[in-house]
C-alpha cells in the first residue's frame, strides 16, 4: 500500500511517527510531506524520518495564500508518488488532493471549534477518524475510536520516560517544578482570541511550590525569559512525566499530561470534547476560561494541587483508570488502514471490535 501523510504542524510528527514505523516494518510504502512550521523539520530530523518540504507555513490573512499554495505543491507530489491513501490531521490538503488524484483520504480530527477548516476538510474527505468524545457529529464519514490523539505516542506501548531531561535542567523526581505554557494564538481556530491576561502574576504565584519552567510560542516579557527553557522537542514528553503540574493555554499538551498522569490546569476561549472528558471522567484537567475572572480561580485551583503532597501518586493512579479504558491509537490505526475499506464497515457495525487494542 502506498500511503501520504502530510505533517501540518509539529503535534502531527508525534501522532504519526509510530504508525510510520511500524507500517514501514510491514512493508507498505510511506511519503511523509511536511510545511515547515515551529519544530516541524526538527523533530521528523530527530526521530530520522525523511520528508518532503512541501510549503512553509503562514499566519492571519495570508493562510489563503498558503492552502492554495500547499494545494498545488502536494497535488504535483501526489501525482508522481500516486498514493492509494492520503492522511493527515484535520488536512485539508490531504483531503483536497484526494479528490484531483484518484486516491482516498482519511482525515483524524479532535477539535470541534474548527469551524472554518472543519468545513473546507469534510466535504472532500473520504474517512473522519474522531475520539468517541468528540462532540459534533460528521455523518456517515465519521468513525468514532475510544482514545485520544496523545495515546498514539504516549501509550506505555509506545512510550517510556527518560529522567535524564532532568539533568540537563538541575532536577531530580524528587523536585517540585511546574510547566507553564504559552501558544501562539496564530492557528486559523484561534482568529480573535488572546492568552492569558497576567502572566507575571501567575508565575509569581506558582513559583512559591516549586520551580516553573516556561516554555512559548512568543516573545516573554522581560522579566519572564529566566523561566523560558530550551528543552529539545522530542524531549518535551519526558519533563511533563515528570512534572507536578503543567499551567497553560494548550490543549495538547494538558491532554499529554493527562495521559502520562500529570495534572493539567488547561486555559482556552473554547472546550475541548477530549480535555472535558479528562475533567469530568479522570479528574486529571481541570478547563478554565480565559477571562480574568477564570484566571483567577485557575491559579486557585493550581494552588490547591500543589498543596497535596501526593498529586504525583494521584495522578499515577488516575493514569491506570484512564489507560484501562482507552485503546492503543497506533495500534487502531494500522489495523484500520491496513483493512480500509473493509475496516469502516467491520468499526460501524461492530465498534467493539477495538476492544482489542487495549
Amino acid at each position: 500500500m502506498k500511503i501520504c501523510i502530510d505533517i501540518g504542524h509539529p503535534g502531527h510528527v508525534h501522532f504519526f511517527k509510530n504508525f510510520i514505523w511500524k507500517m514501514k516494518e510491514k512493508g507498505h510504502d510511506i511519503l511523509v510531506t511536511a510545511s515547515v512550521k515551529e519544530v516541524t523539520l526538527d523533530l521528523l530530523d530527530a526521530y530520522h524520518i525523511e520528508y518532503t518540504i512541501s510549503c512553509r507555513r503562514y499566519s492571519g490573512f495570508k493562510q489563503a495564500y498558503e492552502l492554495v499554495h500547499r494545494d498545488i505543491q502536494l497535488y504535483k507530489i501526489a501525482k508522481k508518488f500516486k498514493p492509494d491513501i492520503l492522511m493527515g490531521i484535520n488536512n485539508t490538503i490531504a483531503a483536497h488532493v484526494s479528490k484531483l488524484t484518484n486516491s482516498k483520504s482519511i482525515i483524524f480530527t479532535d477539535t470541534e471549534h474548527a469551524k472554518i477548516a472543519n468545513a473546507i476538510t469534510f466535504p472532500f474527505s473520504d474517512v473522519i477518524c474522531t475520539p468517541n468524545c468528540y462532540r459534533d457529529s460528521i455523518g456517515p464519514k465519521q468513525i468514532h475510536y475510544n482514545g485520544y490523539h496523545e495515546i498514539a505516542y504516549l501509550h506505555p506501548n509506545h512510550f517510556t520516560p527518560n529522567p535524564a531531561v532532568l539533568t540537563e535542567l538541575d532536577l531530580t523526581e524528587d523536585d517540585p517544578f511546574i510547566i507553564v505554557r504559552f501558544v501562539s494564538w496564530e492557528a486559523s481556530h484561534d482568529v480573535g482570541q488572546h492568552g492569558l491576561c497576567d502572566k507575571v502574576g501567575l508565575v509569581k504565584a506558582l513559583e512559591q511550590y516549586g520551580r516553573v519552567l516556561i516554555t512559548s510560542e512568543r516573545a516573554l516579557p522581560p522579566e519572564l525569559q529566566p523561566y523560558q527553557i530550551g528543552v529539545s522537542p522530542e524531549k518535551i514528553h519526558d519533563l511533563m512525566y515528570y512534572a507536578t503540574l503543567l499551567y497553560g493555554e494548550s490543549a495538547t499538551m494538558a491532554s499529554e499530561c493527562a495521559v502520562l498522569g500529570t495534572h493539567a490546569i488547561f486555559c482556552d476561549f473554547a472546550g475541548r470534547g477530549y480535555t472535558d472528558e479528562e475533567e469530568r471522567k479522570y479528574d486529571l484537567v481541570y478547563n478554565f476560561k480565559l477571562d480574568e475572572s477564570s484566571q483567577k480561580k485557575s491559579i486557585e485551583m493550581a494552588v490547591m494541587l500543589l498543596q497535596d503532597p501526593d498529586l504525583k501518586e494521584k495522578g499515577r493512579e488516575k493514569q491506570k483508570h484512564l489507560l484501562k479504558d482507552k485503546i492503543d491509537v497506533t495500534a487502531f490505526m494500522v489495523w484500520f488502514i491496513e483493512n480500509y475499506p473493509e475496516s469502516v464497515a467491520k468499526i460501524k457495525r461492530n465498534p467493539d471490535l477495538q476492544e482489542q487494542f487495549k
